[in-house]
């Protein structure tokens, strides 16, 4: 998981990224924490979060063409970098692993996985 570590948080804004995709914005990822993980966000949450993401190469941002829909307004659309798809992988496979280790009866009885 290399030298940049993610907070929960931003952990949880990569994960709304791709399940939001082709269509992964500010409203959309809102949307996404809030089904997918009970989070009631505020966008200024999530976009700080795409800011520091961007900032360590994890995410990628352009702008959408303007509708009339929006008012002419353009809509900024995210996505994960080859380096935020790696990163995500490589989470998944350790914190797999790391359930997998896990005693079932300390689960009470559950299957890990």
């Amino acid at each position: 998981m290399g030298g940049s570590r993610l907070r929960e948080f931003e952990e949880l804004v990569l994960l709304s990224v791709l399940i939001a995709t082709p269509d992964a914005h500010g409203p959309s990822l809102q949307g996404v924490l809030a089904e997918e993980a009970g989070r009631e966000v505020s966008l200024g949450a999530i976009y700080t979060a795409l800011e520091r993401l961007g900032r360590k190469g994890l995410v990628r941002s352009e702008m959408g063409d303007p509708t009339p829909v929006r008012g002419g307004r353009r809509k900024r659309h995210y996505q994960l970098t080859d380096e935020g798809l790696v990163h995500v992988r490589e989470v998944r496979r350790v914190r797999e692993q790391m359930w997998q280790k896990i005693p079932a009866d300390l689960l009470g009885g559950e299957t890990a996985i």
